[in-house]
């Protein structure tokens, strides 16, 4: 597996696709270069400086972690965008059957598919960009606008060339799909749409007399009552993401004496205001296996803006979800969630009320819960993925040259 950074600590799909490929026996190596997460984007970048998942490894050290192997290598800039260096070299140390790329454009793809022609392994690619932080994908483009050219020069070149090389590219929502055919050179034939998944075995509702003490405990240490209904948000406090709305919202709610608090875990431009905000308690950033019980400690989750990972981990939890009208993956949400007018806390402010009752909470959230142990369950996602790796290496292993279900037409 390839990816820029290594985000220890953190629930993403390359390395949640790492541990559960694993478990599953495969023998899994993550290589990564010396950039720390979200190296392109400063703000993003500087709410995870006092986390973990910021932290990066010396170019040449190898580490075992949740049962797979970290490697990381150099990187420098070619044309201001990182190229590894070593990367044929590392794989070649490695001898992989199957390579799983996580990055689409630049230098990456290209030496990638480099190496499959002088190592022989089966490639595959990802898409996990989505229409709500592209933003060509949401305005009408022209063949001689400047930023359409520069999209062909970094991204749709380098990325058709190097799809020419890949068995499928794992589309992560029907809009990431959209964005890699039209924008990252990704051939339709080659792009399936495959959701992120959730750990169901750390997420899941209260089910022991256990959960329900650390329910108890948590609440209790917040300055939480009982008959609170807390929304719980995590991720970054930035603008794009704005969770600031949904502390208004709930401040609007308290003015008008609706018991409702807000829980907020992460870090970000916003953690100020969001403190100040009445009923709202704001924590830093913990580690992905430590945030269960917080799901559980919860009532609603509530992300205001772009779509997020933690939906799917709060709805695994058992709580209903409210996000943005503009969200287009809405089977993250189908009968287990609400949605709001974009930016609108006195609209968000009316959706959290009508959650307020126990029992449409308990209807919405077994209904998220179960669809998560269905549909996105990573245990079953790495099971599927597992099987397309072994159907690719044994064709190439027995020299037959064959085209994927997804490549016909």
């Amino acid at each position: 597996m390839i990816f820029y950074s290594f985000p220890r600590d953190m629930g993403y799909s390359n390395t949640m696709l790492a541990r559960h490929l694993a478990r599953l026996g495969a023998d899994v190596h993550y290589i990564s270069s010396n950039l720390p997460v979200y190296h392109k984007n400063d703000d993003a970048r500087a709410a995870y400086r006092q986390f973990s998942a910021d932290s990066t490894m010396t170019p040449g050290a190898v580490e075992s972690y949740d049962g797979y192997t970290v490697h990381c290598i150099g990187h420098r800039y070619v044309c201001g965008v990182p190229k590894f260096v070593g990367l044929t070299e590392k794989l070649r140390e490695i001898q992989p059957d199957v390579v799983q790329l996580f990055i689409n454009a630049g230098w990456a793809p290209l030496q990638t598919a480099v190496a499959k022609l002088k190592l022989g392994f089966a490639l595959f690619s990802a898409a996990h960009t989505t229409v709500s932080i592209f933003p060509l994908a949401r305005r009408p483009t022209r063949f001689w606008d400047r930023e359409w050219i520069a999209n062909l020069l970094t991204r749709a070149i380098p990325g058709r060339i190097g799809s020419l090389f890949i068995d499928k590219c794992y589309a992560a929502t029907e809009d990431c799909a959209e964005v890699a055919i039209r924008f990252y050179g990704a051939p339709k034939r080659k792009v399936v749409v495959v959701p992120l998944g959730v750990d169901t075995e750390i997420f899941h509702p209260l089910r022991t007399a256990d959960d329900q003490a650390r329910r108890a405990q948590i609440r209790a240490e917040l300055g939480f009552a009982e008959s609170d209904v807390v929304c719980i948000y995590t991720g970054q406090f930035s603008a794009s993401k704005n969770p600031l709305v949904l502390a208004r919202a709930i401040a609007m709610l308290r003015a008008g004496g609706v018991g409702v608090r807000g829980l907020f875990i992460g870090n970000g431009t916003q953690n100020r205001d969001l403190g100040e905000c009445d009923g709202c308690v704001v924590l830093p950033f913990r580690p992905h296996r430590e945030l269960p019980p917080y799901y559980r400690a919860s009532e609603i989750g509530v992300w205001p803006t772009q779509e997020s990972m933690s939906m799917l981990d709060a709805a695994a939890s058992g709580l209903p979800i409210i996000v943005s009208e503009t969200l287009l993956a809405r089977e993250r949400i189908d009968g287990n969630g609400l949605t709001y007018r974009l930016n609108d806390p006195a609209d968000l402010a009316e959706r959290i009320k009508s959650l307020t009752d126990p029992a449409t909470r308990r209807e919405l959230g077994s209904i998220g819960a179960g669809r998560m142990i269905r549909l996105f369950s990573w245990v079953n996602i790495a099971k599927a993925r597992l099987a397309d790796y072994e159907s690719a290496s044994r064709l190439r292993k027995g020299g037959v040259v064959t085209r994927s279900p997804t490549q016909s037409g």
